[in-house]
């Protein structure tokens, strides 16, 4: 069975897409028909921009979505997944590819998102950091113990890798006992806030509007979304689960897990990068992955 999954933030690079803009007809509409929505260049922006250009969340966002959703439509008929899944902003590719949203509706989506995500991050100085070689328990109840500020497991991204989020002085102190308590590594990530914590609370609640007052069908096939790693068809479950995303983990070992144990055994990337092969064969070395940029 076929898993098709679509990366998140972090997976942009000056020149993607711009192939696929070259050599496919539907690709160049499709990239155009983004650019009058956004109401600016992006692809001067993908394909000649620098990596400070690429960084702008309001950019890197609709980017990465672009690019992962025009390649599973040009795919057309082979483009037969059993099942989707996306990391953090991926999951809104996975909804465009799998049907459950227009393109064009799931793009305005995504521009929203990233605009309230960067308004949150502005209002509060905070981070992320990945945690290597401990088991998700003890990241859980150290950065449960620090009770006199914000800090909470953001990305449950592989068996030994879990990437936490908070304020600046909260991930601080959890990194300093992470490392006491066995970490290998307690690495920051250079991003803009604190995703996937309380701290996007003002971002969820201006998505969650969009959101309501978007259509959604049912998708060709199910969904593994991020906040309980389960597949889903229903449109208002969708949706829900959608709304509470930002100010949730991603709970990417899970849904890989859960993926497999419904009889996915090739696992197929689309958009920039190949951070989700690494991830998937990380939970199990002996699936078959493939990626497509």
């Amino acid at each position: 069975m076929k898993a098709y999954v679509f990366p998140g933030q972090g997976a942009q690079f000056v020149g993607m897409g711009k192939d696929l803009y070259d050599s496919n007809l539907l690709a160049k509409e499709l990239f155009d028909k983004a650019s009058e929505i956004l109401g600016f260049r992006i692809t001067d922006l993908m394909f000649e921009g620098t990596d400070d250009d690429l960084k702008q969340t309001k950019v890197t966002q609709p980017a990465i979505f672009l690019h992962s959703v025009i390649l599973a439509k040009t795919l057309g008929d082979n483009f037969q997944p059993d099942m989707v899944a996306g990391h953090s902003l991926g999951e809104f590719s996975a909804l465009v590819a799998a049907g459950a949203l227009s393109f064009e509706d799931g793009l305005v989506l995504v521009s929203k998102r990233a605009k309230a995500m960067q308004k949150a991050c502005e209002a509060t100085s905070s981070t992320m950091a990945a945690i290597l070689a401990l088991p998700d328990a003890i990241v859980e109840e150290v950065c449960a113990s620090i009770t006199d500020d914000i800090v909470v497991p953001a990305n449950y991204n592989s068996p030994g890798q879990v990437v936490i989020s908070g304020t600046l002085t909260g991930v601080d102190k959890a990194c300093e006992l992470l490392l006491a308590a066995g970490a290998k590594r307690a690495l920051k990530l250079k991003v803009g806030g604190a995703f996937h914590s309380p701290l996007m609370e003002p971002a969820r609640e201006e998505l969650a509007k969009a959101i309501e007052s978007t259509v959604f069908e049912k998708p060709h096939c199910p969904i593994y979304q991020n906040v309980d790693a389960l597949p889903e068809t229903d449109p208002i479950i969708i949706k829900d689960n959608l709304m509470d995303q930002l100010t949730s983990p991603v709970r990417w070992t899970q849904t890989v897990e859960n993926m497999l144990a419904a009889g996915a055994n090739i696992f197929i990337e689309l958009g920039p990068g190949n951070v989700l092969q690494g991830l998937v064969k990380k939970v199990n070395p002996d699936v078959i992955t493939e990626g497509l940029q």
